[in-house]
C-alpha cells in the first residue's frame, strides 16, 4: 500500500490526475488539521518523523489514526520528493474534497456570494475562498478559466476553507440559469465603478453574486452586460488599482458587514 499511496501523490500532483480521480492533496499540519476537523474522506497520508518532531503534530498524527486515515511511514527526504512544498512539516494527505454544487448555495434574502471569471493566479483564488468564509459569504463558483480549485496552491492558500465552502466549478451559462432562476443579482467588480451605496438590512435585500474577474482583462463583456450594478473600491490619485483578491475582499466585506 505505501508504494501505492506515493503513486497516487505524485500522480496528483499534476492536474489531469486530480481531474481523473477527484481528489486533492493536503500538505503541512495546519492543512491536514483543517481537513480532520471537517469530516473528510482522505485516501490516506504519507507522514515522515519530521511530523513528531512537535507536539501538535504527535497530535495531529494521533488524530489522524482515530479517524482511521491509512498511514504510510516514509522518510523525510522521501517526503520532500513527494510534496509540492519546501516545508511539508513531515505530513502530505490524499482527501476527497466535498462534491459541492449549485444545491449548496444559498440564495435566501442577504446571501453574498462570490464568482471568479478567470481569476488565474491560484495563490489569489486560494486567498478569496479564506476571505469569502471568513467574511460569511455563501460560496464561491469558479468560471471558464479561473485556476483550478484542487491545485494545491489553490488548496494551501484557502487555508481549509476549500473543505468548508461550497466552491466548485461552473460555466457561465450556468451561473446565468441559476441566478435568474433564484432571482440573485449579478454585481460587478470593475476599478472604475463607484463604491458599494448604502444598503438595506440583509432580511430585505435580495441575494447577490459578485463576480470578480482576470487579473489583467477583468470581467468578460458577456457577464458585464448581465450585470445589474457595477461596484468598485475608491483608490487614491495614482493608484491603478488593487490586487483582484484585496479588491473582492474589500467587497465582499462592504457586502456582508449590514446587519
Amino acid at each position: 500500500m505505501g508504494g501505492s499511496l506515493q503513486t497516487l501523490i505524485r500522480d496528483l500532483r499534476l492536474r489531469r490526475g486530480r481531474e481523473r480521480r477527484g481528489l486533492a492533496l493536503a500538505e503541512g499540519v495546519r492543512l491536514v488539521e483543517e481537513a480532520v476537523s471537517t469530516g473528510i474522506g482522505f485516501r490516506g497520508a504519507a507522514i515522515a518523523p519530521a511530523l513528531e518532531g512537535t507536539a501538535r503534530g504527535k497530535a495531529l498524527k494521533a488524530a489522524l489514526q482515530r479517524a482511521g486515515v491509512n498511514l504510510v511511514a516514509v522518510s523525510d527526504p522521501e517526503l520532500a520528493e513527494l510534496a509540492d512544498t519546501e516545508q511539508p512539516q513531515g505530513v502530505v494527505a490524499v482527501v476527497e474534497p466535498p462534491d459541492w454544487g449549485w444545491a449548496n448555495l444559498p440564495a435566501n434574502p442577504g446571501s453574498v456570494l462570490l464568482a471568479l471569471d478567470a481569476v488565474q493566479d491560484p495563490g489569489n483564488v486560494g486567498t478569496m475562498l479564506r476571505t469569502t468564509i471568513a467574511l460569511g459569504g455563501g460560496g464561491v463558483i469558479a468560471l471558464k478559466g479561473t485556476a483550478e480549485l484542487t491545485n494545491p496552491k489553490v488548496v494551501r492558500g484557502s487555508m481549509g476553507a476549500l473543505f468548508r465552502i461550497p466552491a466548485f466549478s461552473a460555466s457561465e451559462a450556468e451561473l446565468r440559469r441559476w441566478v435568474t432562476e433564484n432571482s440573485v443579482e449579478l454585481w460587478l467588480a470593475a476599478a472604475d465603478a463607484p463604491p458599494i451605496p448604502e444598503l438595506p438590512g440583509r432580511h430585505v435585500r435580495p441575494p447577490i453574486c459578485l463576480v470578480v474577474g482576470n487579473e489583467g482583462a477583468g470581467v468578460s463583456s458577456s457577464i458585464e452586460s448581465r450585470a445589474v450594478r457595477r461596484v468598485g473600491v475608491p483608490l487614491e490619485a495614482g493608484a491603478e488599482s488593487l490586487n483582484v483578491a484585496v479588491a473582492a475582499g474589500i467587497l465582499l466585506y462592504e457586502l456582508t458587514r449590514a446587519p
